[in-house]
């Protein structure tokens, strides 16, 4: 996040509108993969905001590496969330409004490590199954997933 640590250096904790990307990972057996943060102690997904001259899905394939160490294969958009319900204040104050491209991604391959800086555990979840304690941005996201994955 090197485009939005130079900003927050300009701006300290105001609001931002932040574009990132967020990966919807499945397994074999339709099990998604969840990350436990450090800083809010949630789990959540995969994902990130956008550096400059990146494109959406760039960004999706990158942090999904960083964070998981699996490469994604293919990707297949499955909405952009903006809004109210994509405010968040994280635990250092810092606030932003997240405009967020969310990718499903079936097709990967590498093998699973957690990035130790930002992430506790990875974790596979049936969908029906999942911890109680999901990152707030990302709940709407989830539960939109759900509901057109169920149905």
């Amino acid at each position: 996040m090197g485009y939005i640590n130079n900003l927050r250096q300009i701006v300290g904790t105001a609001p931002l509108i932040m574009a990132g990307a967020n990966v919807l990972l499945l397994d074999e057996n339709n099990r998604l993969l969840l990350q436990l943060r450090k800083d809010n102690h949630c789990w959540g997904l995969a994902g990130g905001a956008l550096e400059p001259g990146e494109t959406l899905e760039e960004a999706a394939m990158r942090e999904l590496y960083e964070e998981t160490g699996l490469q994604a294969k293919k990707l297949k958009l499955f909405h952009v969330f903006s809004g109210q319900d994509f405010y968040y204040q994280y635990p250092h104050g810092d606030e932003v409004y997240n405009v967020i491209a969310i990718y499903i991604c079936n097709e990967y391959e590498g093998t699973l490590k957690a990035e130790a800086s930002e992430i506790l555990d990875l974790q596979f979840f049936n969908l029906n199954e999942l911890p109680p304690k999901i990152s707030p941005p990302d709940q709407p996201v989830i539960r939109a997933f759900i509901h057109e994955f169920i149905r």
